[in-house]
């Protein structure tokens, strides 16, 4: 069900020899480009009229508007099943509490007397947030989105979401729903690269967005490299994964049941052991089929996904050599069941997220933890976190220099200025002083 690579014995290759070993899906953004291309610039030419075609074709209804009527948002909040709404509430108050706290606020640095450079934090004055709905639905995925854009003060949030037959058009009524609690009312029903390329442009309904964010297939990715300098995006999420650095001490019910609750995303989904006891390999390994056998979504999701080349146990010698194959992997998520496991999370560079210890899984930072659940994926946590307010702000710095402290630096700025062959930018401080540079003090 899930193939092996022992990595043990010989001394593991440093950086991008040691990725190549581990498992990864096949995931070409590059090449699904050219075709949300032309999918792209007919949204741009036609607007609403393109949108409402795509919706036809790729979801098999025929809008009568992509907006959706406030109207609707009410009637599913108020249709929706109270249990369902408790844990939306609670996902929610959660994550404003973690999000909150990420805040930055201005702070001035004193250069010298007379001349200081302060640091001012701007919310991005729109965006557009997605919520896939494909294989499944993900009212979460609003949350994680809207949560941190409202906690970063953007004044206009959109969201888009794909259309169902099933309700007439709509986005998936726990999707409204949970707009509806989030007090969002411009909601779309458009999914995939469309959504994308209404927010990029703008459509007769639709006003453009500084930026978009949220999860999404191989084509939300496409196009968010394709509006790459338009817009501002968050990640061009790929499959999503989980990792689990673990040692003897290990539950192996435990590491198995997460290994499939990311499987069951979807069948490019990413599950990965890596482990220094043979014995919790073969444990969970056992352990995998009963699990996989009682649950759902198995042949068109789970089994590919465990099957396939982006999932393996990978057996090391010991933790240490753990933490380099798992820092080298770049988990979306990384889970750390070992001994000791908070100190060992202390030493992880690369993660999206890390969750410690038996009692902390991946399915608790999807819903409840506070935590974000868009995160980067397909290694791209070695350079890329996941989203946050600050996803959504922008640093602008402001300089404010008396006459005497420019004075004290103006030769140096000329100086520099001439030895790049810039001598503008000199004459530019000359001219300040009536062409003569003042002497430092």
């Amino acid at each position: 069900m899930i193939s092996r690579i022992d990595l043990r014995g010989d001394a593991l290759p440093e950086g991008p020899a040691l990725r190549a070993l581990l498992p990864r899906a096949d995931f070409d953004v590059q090449a699904a480009l050219e075709k949300v291309r032309p999918i792209c610039e007919a949204v741009h030419h036609r607007g609403d009229a393109a949108l409402i075609d795509f919706a036809e074709k790729f979801d098999g209804v025929r809008l009568e508007s992509v907006r959706v009527p406030a109207e609707a948002l009410t009637k599913a909040l108020d249709q929706l099943d109270p249990d369902v709404r408790a844990a939306l509430e609670e996902s929610i108050r959660r994550a404003r509490l973690v999000h909150r706290q990420q805040r930055r606020s201005a702070h001035t640095t004193h250069v010298v007397p007379g001349g200081s450079v302060t640091e001012k934090w701007v919310p991005v004055q729109r965006v557009g947030l997605y919520a896939p709905g494909g294989r499944s639905v993900y009212p979460s995925s609003v949350v994680m989105n809207v949560v941190p854009a409202q906690e970063a003060g953007v004044e206009s949030i959109a969201l888009a979401s794909p259309a169902q037959a099933e309700f007439g058009g709509l986005p998936h009524p726990t999707i409204l729903a949970a707009c509806a609690l989030l007090g969002v009312d411009e909601v779309y029903a458009a999914g995939g690269a469309t959504a994308v390329a209404m927010f990029a442009y703008g459509t007769d309904s639709c006003p453009p967005a500084d930026m978009v964010t949220g999860p999404g297939n191989i084509w939300v990715a496409a196009a968010k490299r394709y509006f790459t300098g338009r817009i501002g995006i968050d990640t061009e999420a790929g499959p999503t994964e989980i990792a689990v650095l673990a040692d003897e001490t290990a539950d192996p019910v435990h590491v198995a049941s997460d290994l499939i609750s990311q499987a069951e995303h979807d069948p490019l989904a990413a599950a990965v052991l890596v482990t220094d006891s043979a014995e919790l390999a073969d444990a969970v390994e056992k352990e995998l089929a009963p699990q996989v056998e009682a649950t759902k979504h198995i042949e068109d999701r789970i089994r590919p996904a465990l099957a396939g080349k982006q999932s393996a146990i990978v057996l090391v010698d010991g933790v240490d050599e753990g933490l380099r194959v798992v820092d080298a992997y770049g988990a979306e998520h990384l889970e750390i069941q070992t001994a000791d496991a908070a100190r060992v999370a202390e030493r992880v560079r690369n993660a999206g997220a890390i969750f410690v210890g038996p009692w902390a899984p991946v399915s608790l930072g999807d819903y409840a933890a506070g935590s974000n659940h868009v995160l980067p994926t397909g290694g791209c946590a070695c350079h890329s976190s996941g989203l946050s307010v600050q996803s959504f702000l922008r640093g602008i710095h402001i300089v404010d220099y008396t006459k005497d402290a420019l004075a004290d630096v103006a030769h140096h700025v000329v100086t520099l200025a001439e030895a790049e062959d810039l001598p503008a930018h000199g004459a530019a401080i000359k001219a300040r002083f009536g062409w003569k540079v003042p002497e430092s003090k």
